[in-house]
């Protein structure tokens, strides 16, 4: 009698961890309803997108080593006031790779054009790392479209202060392209970009989580894409003279400059004073490059708040 009320109370168990699960599934699968993926074509490069909400206009722009995937999280927080659009920068993730390359000033062009044929006139434009780079090259290009910019923790190249971060050696990855490389980096993609995950992270602890990870190893892994994603970094000389000049004009709208103090945030906020006559600076203590993922809650509240 005891050991077939042990076999049945195992059997219940676990049918109540199966139910317990399948809601969870179906619950996830539900709020992943919420983020339509969509596609777009913009000067004959399909554009892929996330898009949530309704109200004023929100672009979001990831950065290297991601896609518009890590903006996920905080995508339903905006859409409850907002148009969320949340683009794979071109040659990145879904989005096509373009047959002219890619580079900060152009991707911002084809950003704005998306946004546009999607009957939004005027947005909050918000990027992290290269992506800032590119959320800036739309402001200063459209800045009567432009309401309110957020640069999140990295540098802005042609502007003071942006060689000692474009030297250094603890930065060697902005040369690391090329064939060499790709050959290098083929079938090492995990060990590749593990570096950026951990070493650019205050406690690699409190970075990126296992399965974006992964979602991003087998994006950049595709054919062709390491090579596209790199465009970004082969392009910054350009994008130096293209923001020296655009920068001679001062951006007037609100500006938000987040990073992290054991990154890029004080650099990027002395940065953004220069080019900018309303800043914002937040600085999060004890934080890396990654801060969505290292400090979600304190992240997203002041974007949330921002914009």
């Amino acid at each position: 009698m005891e050991r077939t009320f042990r076999v049945f109370a195992r059997i219940f168990a676990f049918s109540l961890l199966s139910v317990f699960a399948l809601s969870l599934a179906v619950s996830a699968s539900a709020d992943d309803k919420t983020i339509a993926s969509r596609t777009e074509e913009v000067d004959g490069v399909r554009l892929h997108y996330f898009t949530a909400g309704n109200g004023p206009a929100v672009i979001l722009l990831h950065g290297y080593a991601e896609t518009s995937r890590m903006w996920t999280p905080l995508i339903p927080l905006l859409a409850t006031r907002f148009t969320v659009i949340a683009p794979d920068l071109p040659g990145i993730g879904d989005s096509a790779i373009p047959a002219d390359g890619a580079d900060m000033r152009t991707a911002a062009i084809r950003i704005h054009v998306l946004a546009r044929k999607l009957g939004v006139e005027k947005a909050r434009v918000a990027g992290h790392d290269i992506g800032l780079m590119v959320a800036y090259a739309y402001a200063a290009q459209f800045p009567s479209e432009t309401e309110k910019l957020v640069v999140m923790d990295a540098f802005l190249p042609g502007v003071e202060g942006w060689e000692a971060i474009y030297n250094h050696p603890g930065y060697w990855h902005f040369r690391f392209h090329g064939p060499t490389p790709e050959a290098l980096v083929k079938g090492r993609e995990q060990t590749y970009f593990t570096y950026f995950w951990n070493d650019l992270a205050a406690d690699k602890n409190r970075s990126l989580p296992e399965a974006d990870r992964s979602a991003y190893i087998a994006a950049y892994a595709r054919p062709g894409r390491m090579k596209a994603a790199w465009a970004y970094f082969d392009s910054f000389p350009q994008a130096a003279k293209d923001f020296a000049q655009l920068s001679q004009t001062k951006l007037t709208m609100p500006v938000l400059s987040i990073g992290g103090e054991k990154s890029l945030g004080e650099a990027l906020a002395q940065q953004m004073k220069l080019v900018a006559s309303d800043v914002t600076v937040v600085v999060l203590k004890d934080t890396g490059h990654w801060i969505m993922e290292e400090r979600p809650k304190e992240t997203m509240d002041a974007l949330v708040k921002f914009l």
